[in-house]
């Protein structure tokens, strides 16, 4: 299945102050399209051009690091892009997923504290997470592209700390961005939808 970049759910400047165009169109209209382009040829070469990308990311796991990397990337950013809406963010959050937060994670306030946690103290570039391992959801943090499908989990939401992802908006503030990222910018209804996908 050739890697293909998708459009963002909205347009560059619809996250404001939160995360520019400028972010936005570098981000995905650059980088997020290295990944495609260079997964697509790494993919080819080492014959799984036509697995899924849920596939590729777990074989090549410790086996292709090239190819992992890209692709891993591919399939973060194609989620990430939907884990941020226009006037997203607080604790407008779907009722099984809330439940769930409130049971594995603490309620909201200490998902927020331990999520930008994972996020702040992830050194160097990488994400934070929330991901269900074992029927539980967990906060989680990985470096570069690792996601938690090579971890025996599926991801629910996560953000991106590398910074190409927020410094031309907070410097060298991650804190800050993470911040933005919680209160203003996730878009739960989405979380909720792979919450769902997990949870079945």
């Amino acid at each position: 299945m050739a890697f293909e970049l998708p459009d963002l759910p909205y347009a560059y400047d619809a996250l404001g102050e939160f995360m520019s165009a400028e972010t936005l169109e570098y981000h995905h209209d650059k980088h997020h399209q290295a990944y495609v382009d260079n997964g697509n040829k790494l993919a080819e070469a080492a014959g799984m051009a036509d697995n899924s990308l849920e596939d590729i990311v777990r074989a090549s796991y410790n086996t292709n690091a090239g190819l992992f990397n890209n692709a891993a990337q591919h399939y973060n950013h194609i989620h990430f892009w939907h884990w941020m809406a226009p006037n997203g963010g607080g604790k407008k959050i779907p009722g099984n997923l809330e439940a769930a937060i409130n049971s594995d994670l603490g309620g909201y306030d200490q998902f927020k504290a331990d999520f930008m946690a994972a996020g702040a103290t992830q050194f160097g570039s990488g994400w934070c997470w929330i991901a269900m391992k074992d029927g539980k959801l967990e906060i989680m943090k990985t470096p570069n592209g690792e996601n938690p499908l090579v971890h025996g989990a599926m991801p629910i939401l996560g953000c991106d700390v590398w910074e190409h992802s927020y410094y031309i908006d907070y410097r060298n503030a991650r804190p800050k961005y993470l911040e933005a990222f919680v209160d203003s910018l996730i878009n739960w209804e989405y979380a909720a939808e792979m919450f769902e996908k997990a949870s079945s």
